[in-house]
């Protein structure tokens, strides 16, 4: 029914349509065609919608977005809506408005709300701290089925916020947790700890929240208790941030593995000059690396200039280690992220990796030693099919051990991606390649210099 597209509707000011568009669409719809807009057209676009629904985009939308759209709203607007988040999405917003910006919104929260957001504030970057939602409620053993309804029946907030919650004692240290679910269904007078499960899964604040994100979603939640460095609830981390969390990691590590440092905003958001700088760096970083391969290629020129054949397989060798690396690299940083693999299991990586190496080396030597020796010689087929074994081997090696290199020197393992193994495996690849050669046609080589001398 509703097939028009919202930006095209706003550029041609059909106002109108546009209205029946947002009210017929559901809240991620419309938050994901308010993504695509040019600023100025996003505030026109978002002031069609009423209040409750305009809320629920709100939240939907990238901080970056959420900062746009705050300069094309009325104050009083602003400071709705701002009240409205929950304190890690604050502070998310914080994060990206200005200086001024944010002591403007802080002053219109209440006291409340503007103590849980300071708290969060007071986190680094990237921790389980910042994602928290404070811990408003804690229930004890003890306490009755009807006492912690009433506990709960007083709190503002989202229903899902307090869909688990966590059991503490007298020094609110955690000894479980409990569903909102189990509280409700059970009989009149049922204490907590006959409901509550005491298998306790929890972060410390200054976790990397990546991590914490991944414990959540592997231990089946739909909350993580955080604690302090004295055990002590202090919040919970919702299953919704906790997959926004895990969107912005896979997001980071696919731009990095494909050669290019993250936006930071959307696509269609980011300025040309923005997408050429994240870019930039790593194609001037992957020039520098690619001198090396320039280097190996002189070293050996005068094998090159006595044998041409060999320099027909040269990109067929390089992309084929190239390739090898990349699968391996890509494999391993996900394996990392993941945590199916650790640091201290890098001998048995290398020797796993080392393995698949040779194997895909032998199946392509099988492959090219007779195409080679058919066309070009069975020297030029040894040469080729012995390359191909030891730079499959290699090249796997390097791109499973990198990353994890990488992780123990904490750089994010996504930067030894494919194009940075690709370039290195780039570089020694040839080296393999022409010293096999050297050694396979030392005899024709010697009989070339001697002519040339003579």
């Amino acid at each position: 029914m509703y097939n028009n597209d919202l930006v095209r509707l706003v550029r041609d000011n059909a106002t109108d349509q546009a209205r029946t568009w947002v009210r017929g669409n559901h809240a991620v719809r419309v938050a994901e065609e308010l993504a695509r807009m040019d600023p100025s057209d996003r505030a026109v676009a978002f002031r069609l919608l009423d209040k409750d629904k305009a809320m629920s985009v709100f939240e939907l939308l990238d901080a970056e977005h959420q900062r746009t759209l705050i300069d094309g709203l009325r104050d009083e607007r602003v400071h709705e809506l701002f009240a409205a988040m929950s304190p890690a999405d604050r502070v998310r917003l914080l994060d990206e408005v200005p200086a001024k910006v944010a002591t403007r919104l802080q002053h219109g929260l209440s006291d409340t709300e503007r103590e849980a957001t300071a708290e969060l504030l007071g986190y680094w970057p990237r921790t389980a701290g910042r994602v928290m939602i404070p811990a408003a409620v804690t229930l004890a053993p003890g306490q009755t089925r009807e006492q912690a309804l009433d506990r709960l029946g007083g709190l503002g907030g989202r229903s899902e916020d307090y869909s688990l919650l966590p059991v503490t004692d007298d020094e609110r240290r955690l000894v479980g947790v409990v569903w909102l679910s189990d509280i409700v269904t059970s009989e009149a007078g049922t204490r907590v700890e006959a409901i509550m499960s005491t298998e306790k899964y929890s972060v410390a604040a200054g976790d990397d929240q990546e991590s914490a994100a991944r414990l959540l979603q592997e231990a089946d939640l739909l909350a993580l208790p955080v604690v302090d460095a004295e055990q002590r609830v202090i919040g919970m981390i919702p299953v919704d941030m906790a997959m926004e969390v895990l969107e912005e990691e896979v997001t980071r590590d696919a731009l990095r593995a494909g050669g290019a440092e993250p936006l930071g905003v959307s696509y269609l958001s980011a300025t040309v000059f923005r997408l050429a700088r994240t870019r930039a760096v790593w194609l001037l970083a992957l020039i520098l690396a690619a001198v090396m391969t320039v280097n190996v290629l002189e070293y050996f020129e005068d094998t090159l200039a006595t044998v041409v054949t060999l320099a027909l397989f040269i990109p067929l060798l390089v992309d084929t280690g190239g390739n090898a690396g990349s699968q391996a690299a890509s494999a391993m940083i996900r394996a990392l992220a993941v945590n199916e693999v650790r640091v201290s299991d890098l001998p048995r990586v290398l020797w796993r990796e080392a393995r698949v190496g040779l194997l895909l080396g032998l199946l392509l030597a099988a492959v090219g030693f007779p195409v080679a020796s058919f066309f070009y010689g069975v020297d030029i087929g040894i040469i080729i099919s012995l390359t191909l074994v030891l730079i499959c081997l290699w090249a796997s090696a390097v791109g499973g051990v990198l990353p994890l290199i990488a992780h123990k020197l904490r750089i994010d393992p996504a930067v030894f991606s494919a194009p940075v193994v690709t370039t290195l495996v780039d570089a020694t690849g040839l080296i393999i390649y022409f010293v096999i050669a050297s050694f396979v046609l030392s005899d024709q080589l010697d009989v070339v210099t001697a002519l040339a001398g003579g």
